[in-house]
């Protein structure tokens, strides 16, 4: 992959966008695997695929941790007022802790799926709005 596209990757999921909705688990996320992080209390490993579908906005939001992704299987996706850009198979990138990203809409005919890491706060949301 190359670094425009690597860079693209990345802008597309860091984009700060107010989102449309609050950034919640639903039926979406599949949570593969949840454990302690092993010698630091109070942190926690969470291993999930997510699937978008076309239409399916991905609200802007941030962790309470770092998130690391995997694109499973790649897909146009558009950010407000932008036009659309692919966001392909293969692509790894990573959100840290309390970075705003997403506030993107799945386009095109081609759902977008997801490997994620996140080792996070184990007393907090797995995933908060940005205050506006």
């Amino acid at each position: 992959m190359s670094f425009r596209c690597i860079a693209l990757v990345a802008l597309a999921l860091s984009i700060v966008s107010p989102p449309a909705v609050h950034a919640q688990d639903g039926p979406v996320r599949q949570e593969l695997k949840r454990v302690d992080l092993d010698g630091v209390p109070g942190m926690e490993v969470v291993t999930s695929i997510t699937e978008y579908k076309p239409g399916d906005l991905l609200p802007a939001h941030f962790h309470h941790g770092v998130e690391s992704l995997y694109v499973v299987q790649g897909a146009m996706v558009q950010l407000p007022g932008k036009d659309p850009m692919m966001l392909p198979t293969g692509a790894a990138v990573t959100n840290l802790r309390g970075v705003t990203h997403g506030g993107f809409r799945i386009v095109g005919d081609t759902s977008l799926k997801l490997l994620t890491v996140h080792i996070v706060d184990k007393d907090r949301p797995l995933y908060d709005t940005p205050p506006k």
